[in-house]
């Protein structure tokens, strides 16, 4: 896929860097492709290339973009959910193994572009919960079941694109 294919959808090229950046209020970095549609048909994750221009490492594979949906997971964070996660993973082997994998399959996705040497650590895998908006973003792009802090933050989250799309779409060959 190009860098800014639109899976699923009609809409490509700069349409969906105008929606992304509109969403981001900002354009958007280092931005390979849409990784996943929110239920309204915009994207609500980007990856991202593991450089930015410059060459800086770029950390974060999966980009949640949709404000309704990092707006979301920023009241999860507040809530307490990350603490209560660091000390499940603490206590249960199981589960901080299941995590592990969740980073190792996050390392070969973003090693699959471009290997970069270290552990980016991104949302504090493999050890601890840092990010839910990193985790998020990865379990909507990766699918169920790779990693579990991800999901069971999906699962307590609303459909953010029930109410329609949480920015105006640019219009071809009009203004929006």
């Amino acid at each position: 896929m190009s860098e800014t294919d639109h899976p699923g959808g009609a809409a490509g090229g700069e349409a969906v860097r105008a929606v992304v950046a509109a969403q981001l209020g900002r354009p958007p970095r280092a931005m390979r492709r849409v990784a996943h549609l929110c239920s309204c048909g915009l994207p609500d994750v980007v990856e991202t290339a593991p450089r930015l221009p410059d060459g800086t490492p770029f950390p974060t594979l999966y980009y949640l973009t949709c404000p309704r949906a990092a707006a979301a997971v920023g009241r999860l964070e507040s809530g307490g959910l990350m603490r209560q996660m660091n000390e499940r993973l603490a206590a249960n082997p199981d589960l901080a193994a299941r995590y592990a994998a969740a980073h190792d399959d996050y390392l070969r996705r973003r090693d699959s572009t471009e290997h970069l040497p270290g552990d980016p650590g991104v949302g504090g895998m493999p050890g601890r919960v840092k990010c839910l908006h990193a985790l998020v973003a990865h379990s909507l792009a990766a699918g169920p079941a790779v990693n579990p802090l991800g999901d069971e933050a999906l699962s307590l989250l609303p459909d953010w694109g029930a109410g329609g799309p949480c920015v105006e779409v640019p219009r071809p060959g009009g203004p929006p």
